[in-house]
C-alpha cells in the first residue's frame, strides 16, 4: 500500500496543481476539468455520445458536470492498450498509483460494458483487460496488484514470495472474484468467447485451486505475508498466516478489499462474492469449454461455501436480528462492522450475492447505517461508511455511491446524490475519503474506481429511476 493513499490533500495544494477551481473566477460555473482531448489515453465515440445524452437528461447542472468528468476518467487517464501478438492486452492503473489491481481494473471498466456492442475498439480494450488479468493470475494468484511486466516495486522487501511482475502480494479473495465477474459479464453482453482461451481456463482452474487451498482444511497452505511497517493493518499477525481460525469450509482472505489485514480471516462479503463467481465459472465451463467435470467441481464448491456461510456467517444481533458479520474465525468470534471498499456487506445485491429485499440483508443494512457500526460517520458534510484504512471520521465516496446503487428508496437515493454533489471539494471528481465535517480535507485526488463507479450509478438511475434525474438537487 502506498502511504500517499493516507495523506490528506488540502484545497490549497490542489490549487497549485490546477485541480481546484473557484466558480466565481470563471464565465461558466463548471469549467472543463477533463484531460484535454489530445492527452487522453483512449477515445470512444459512444462514450462521448453517452456523456452528451446524459448532460441533456440530468437537470441539475452540477450533477451533469460531475458525470461528464467522472464517467470517462478511467479511459481518459488510466488505460494502456496494445496488441500482444493477435491478443488484445490492456494495462489499467488505479490513478495515482502506477500499478494494476485486479479488483480496481475490473471495477474501473465495468461501467463501459453496456456500450461495447456499439464500439468495437472499446470492446477490444475490455477484452484486453480480461486477457491481462488471466496472465496476472498465472504469474501469482495470491497477488493483488501487478506491474506492467517486470519492474521494481516499493514493496519488493515484503516478507512473502515476491516476483518482479508484482507490485504487491496481498491475498485478497475478492481480487480473483472480480476477474471472473468481468469476463462473465463481458461474455453475456457481447457473446464474444474469444477471451476464453487456454490461458483463461488455466487461470480459472488456478482460482479454484487457490480457494481450495485457502479453506485450509489440510494445513495452512503456502501463502504467508509480512511487512516491516508502523501501520498495524499493513502486515499480518500469526507469523504471516493471520489470526488463528477453526477451518469450517469458508475461504480465508488475509486482506480486505481496502488492502488492510483482516482481524478474523473469514471475510464474509468476499466469501459471498466467491459463491457467485464459482457459479459463473461453472456456466462458462459448461457452455463455452464443454467441460462438465470442471463445471461440477465449481458448482459443488459454490454449494459447499454457501452452506458454510449460512451456518457460520449469520449472527443474532440484539437490536437488528439476524445479520451478516463482516468477519468470523470459526470459533464463534465475529467482527460487526462494514468497510467502504467493495465487496462489503452493503454491496451484496450489487454483486448478485443476495436479493435487495432479502431479510437478513435488510437487517444488515440497517445495522451498517447506524451508530452500531463503528465506521458509519455523520458530520456537517455528509454521512456514510468509512474504513480503518483511513482511520476515523473519514467517509468514502464509494460507500455513498454504493448506498445509492443498492437502495430501492427514491428519497434515499436523492440524498446520496446531494452528498456526492456537495463533497467533491470543488474538483469535479470523486475521491477516496473525506472528512465528515469538511470535504476539502480528502485523500486521493485521482482515484479512477470512485469516478467511474459514480458514472455507473448515474446510468443505473437513468435506466431504473429516470425521474430522479429530472430534479435539481
Amino acid at each position: 500500500m502506498n502511504l500517499n493513499r493516507r495523506k490528506f490533500i488540502q484545497s490549497s495544494t490542489l490549487a497549485s496543481m490546477g485541480l481546484f477551481f473557484n466558480a466565481k473566477a470563471f464565465a461558466t460555473p463548471f469549467p472543463s476539468v477533463r484531460v484535454s482531448l489530445e492527452k487522453r489515453n483512449f477515445n470512444s465515440p459512444i462514450i462521448e455520445a453517452t456523456i452528451e445524452r446524459m448532460k441533456n437528461k440530468i437537470k441539475d447542472p452540477e450533477l451533469a458536470w460531475l458525470f461528464e468528468n467522472c464517467f470517462p476518467n478511467t479511459l481518459d487517464t488510466t488505460v494502456e492498450f496494445k496488441m500482444k501478438g493477435n491478443r488484445p492486452d490492456t494495462f489499467v492503473i488505479t490513478g495515482d498509483i502506477h500499478a494494476m489491481w485486479l479488483r480496481d481494473s475490473t471495477a474501473q471498466v465495468t461501467p463501459y460494458l453496456s456500450l461495447i456492442k456499439e464500439d468495437k475498439k472499446l470492446k477490444q480494450l475490455i477484452a484486453g483487460v480480461i486477457n491481462r488479468q488471466s496472465e496476472c493470475i498465472l504469474i501469482d494468484p495470491y497477488a493483488n496488484a501487478f506491474n506492467d511486466g517486470a519492474g521494481k516495486s516499493e514493496w519488493l522487501s515484503d516478507h512473502t514470495d515476491m516476483k518482479p511482475e508484482l507490485h504487491e502480494r496481498k491475498w485478497e479473495l475478492d481480487s480473483l472474484c472480480y476477474t471472473v465477474r468481468l469476463a462473465y459479464n463481458y461474455w453475456k453482453i457481447s457473446n464474444d468467447t474469444s477471451v476464453f482461451d487456454e490461458k483463461w481456463l488455466k487461470a480459472a482452474q488456478t482460482i479454484i485451486a487457490t480457494c481450495r487451498e485457502q479453506q485450509r482444511l489440510n494445513g495452512r497452505g503456502k501463502y504467508k505475508f509480512g511487512r516491516t511497517t508502523s501501520w498495524s493493518t499493513d502486515t499480518v499477525p500469526g507469523n504471516g498466516y493471520g489470526n488463528v481460525t477453526k477451518p469450517n469450509g469458508l475461504i480465508h482472505s488475509i486482506f480486505r478489499p481496502s488492502d488492510d489485514a483482516t482481524v478474523y480471516p473469514f471475510l464474509i462479503p468476499s466469501n459471498l462474492f466467491a459463491v457467485v463467481s464459482f457459479r459463473q465459472i461453472a456456466e462458462i465451463s459448461t457452455k463455452v469449454y464443454k467441460n462438465a467435470a470442471f463445471a461440477k467441481e465449481c458448482n459443488d464448491f459454490a454449494n459447499e461455501l454457501e452452506a458454510a456461510i449460512k451456518k457460520y456467517a449469520i449472527i443474532n444481533h440484539p437490536k437488528f436480528g439476524k445479520i451478516y458479520a463482516m468477519e468470523v474465525d470459526g470459533f464463534g468470534n465475529c467482527l460487526l462492522q462494514d468497510d467502504a471498499n467493495v465487496p462489503n456487506l452493503m454491496s451484496l445485491p450489487y454483486l448478485g450475492a443476495v436479493k435487495a429485499d432479502d431479510l437478513i440483508y435488510q437487517n444488515t443494512r440497517r445495522f451498517i447505517l447506524s451508530d452500531n457500526n463503528p465506521y458509519f460517520f455523520k458530520g456537517k458534510a455528509a454521512e456514510g461508511v468509512g474504513s480503518p484504512h483511513t482511520l476515523v471520521n473519514q467517509i468514502w465516496h464509494l460507500s455513498i455511491i454504493m448506498r445509492a446503487m443498492t437502495s430501492t428508496n427514491d428519497q434515499e437515493i436523492l440524498q446520496q446524490l446531494r452528498f456526492l454533489k456537495n463533497t467533491h471539494a470543488n474538483t469535479g471528481f470523486m475521491h477516496e475519503s473525506f472528512d465528515k465535517d469538511n470535504a476539502q480535507n480528502f485523500t486521493r485526488k485521482w482515484f479512477a474506481w470512485a469516478n467511474t463507479l459514480f458514472g455507473e450509478m448515474i446510468l443505473k438511475i437513468e435506466k431504473e429511476r429516470p425521474h430522479l434525474l429530472n430534479q435539481t438537487l
